[in-house]
């Protein structure tokens, strides 16, 4: 079934494997990094500075990839990102290390991402059908989680005694994925013959999302989507900072005559490790028992389970609490995302599907940008008071959320009435 893909799916999903393996070996922990460099108030604000040039990156890139094309804007991308990894390089290497030049390839690399990923995603929508998309976003769901879980699992044990040699394999990875995407991938967009007409300014990209936010119960979904992903954004933020300095390092004995010395950064790694793990194995049974079932209270249900287990994290240093809080946060995952999925479809305007789409993926961008906030919050008023706050984010999400399911249902028959 996989090799049925057309060839352009097959291609991203691998470099999207690749980019990642190595990308979450390092990238997840750069909180650590620059709280370590500089301080928690500095390490949270380059982060949210980094997320918003992103989240900007993304919303022209997904114009451009209309105008352009998505393979030109894509091996721009990949061109980019190989530059800046190079920087990274040579600038975290043994003869020197730079916090700031670190920080400003990051912000190359985020520009580059934000080109990159509405490119692929139209590409992916222009070469797949109806049919095969649902096994096309499966097969790359999977792809993802497993690539995150392999790269978190190696970078929580290298990330602070080998980041150097982490980053000569994210410059050779970068090498294969640039090669892969200008030579392996095929230009998808139907280029108009009248290019002379085509504007490139702010002004008419204002105006392509300008129906999109006029859509007020979308508005409101996608508020309660960043309520509740900016919980998610916390561990490798706030969460992941508090533990690498409030985890004694201890002994583990593992195998015989063996041991092996756990801090906070590997703490981390292997909690996330669970997480990947359980919604690898458990996504198709779960989705198999929501089938038929009320989605809306399943959905909440995970929204809660979600939120609690982050607030457990936000405060306690009890080891096995934290792997309990890891299960208990990973079910509502396995919860709400499916069913929040089905009901965004419902949602969105089909007649304009590809813009609602991009709109909702700054989702994450806005969840990241909470996620760095975090850092700077946290540092204020601590763990307790971060577990209250995130328990405050779950029940925003779930008020938004509800609020714009209600005005979408008694806008749908007034909109079939008026069409009557």
């Amino acid at each position: 079934m996989f090799k049925s893909l057309h060839p352009n799916i097959r291609v991203r999903i691998y470099t999207s494997f690749l980019s990642r393996i190595i990308g979450s070996m390092i990238f997840p922990f750069m909180a650590i990094y620059f709280t370590d460099k500089i301080n928690a108030t500095a390490a949270g604000i380059l982060l949210l500075v980094n997320v918003v040039i992103q989240f900007l990156a993304g919303l022209y890139g997904g114009f451009l990839a209309d105008i352009l094309g998505r393979k030109r804007l894509m091996v721009v991308g990949e061109t980019m990102k190989l530059i800046a990894f190079t920087g990274m390089l040579m600038v975290n290497a043994p003869w020197g290390t730079s916090a700031i030049a670190t920080f400003a390839m990051m912000l190359v690399i985020s520009i580059a991402t934000g080109f990159i990923n509405p490119a692929a995603e139209a590409m992916l929508i222009d070469v797949s059908t109806k049919e095969t998309r649902a096994f096309m976003y499966s097969v790359n769901y999977w792809a993802v989680n497993l690539s995150l879980m392999l790269g978190l699992m190696i970078g929580g044990w290298l990330f602070k005694t080998h980041f150097f040699e982490l980053l000569i394999g994210l410059v050779m990875m970068s090498v294969v994925t640039l090669w892969m995407t200008s030579a392996l991938i095929t230009e998808t967009l139907q280029t108009e013959k009248n290019r002379v007409q085509i504007q490139y300014g702010l002004l008419p990209l204002m105006r392509s999302y300008q129906t999109v936010i006029k859509d007020i119960p979308f508005v409101l979904f996608t508020l309660g989507g960043i309520a509740i992903l900016t919980l998610e954004f916390q561990r490798n933020n706030f969460v992941a900072v508090r533990l690498e300095q409030e985890i004694v390092p201890r002994a583990f004995a593992w195998m015989e005559g063996h041991e092996v010395m756990v801090d906070g950064v590997r703490l981390l790694s292997i909690l996330t490790v669970v997480n990947t793990i359980m919604i690898v194995l458990f996504t198709a049974v779960i989705s198999k028992w929501i089938k038929n079932k009320p989605e809306q209270p399943i959905m909440y249900a995970g929204f809660i389970l979600f939120g609690c287990g982050y607030a457990f994290m936000a405060f306690s240093n009890h080891i096995p609490g934290l792997f309990l809080a890891v299960v208990i946060l990973s079910v509502g995952e396995l919860l709400y995302v499916p069913t929040r999925q089905s009901m965004l479809a419902d949602i969105v305007d089909d007649r304009k599907r590809g813009a609602y789409m991009a709109f909702n993926g700054f989702v994450f961008q806005f969840g990241k940008m909470f996620g760095a906030v975090g850092i700077i919050v946290g540092e204020a008023i601590g763990g307790t008071s971060m577990a209250v706050l995130y328990i405050v984010f779950v029940m925003l999400g779930i008020a938004f959320t509800r609020v714009a399911i209600i005005k979408k249902s008694v806008a749908i028959p007034a909109s079939n009435h008026l069409h009557s």
